[in-house]
């Protein structure tokens, strides 16, 4: 296996609408926020410009209640 080849399940997964979505390991492998909004970011969209970050943190905080 090359270094750089990612394992579907494991660094992402294929959503219903067919788009590859990156897993929370992922992005903790890659160790920092790429400010894209990724649905799995552990740090918080701290690279994510605003209003948009706040939105996200919104969301975020919804579905996990």
């Amino acid at each position: 296996m090359k270094q750089n080849e990612l394992i579907e399940g494991i660094d992402f997964y294929i959503n219903k609408d067919g788009y590859i979505v990156l897993t929370e390991k992922y992005h903790l492998d890659k160790g920092f926020c790429c400010g894209m909004g990724c649905t799995h970011c552990p740090y918080n969209y701290e690279n994510v410009p605003e209003p948009r970050r706040s939105g996200l943190l919104s969301l975020k905080a919804r579905q996990s209640n």
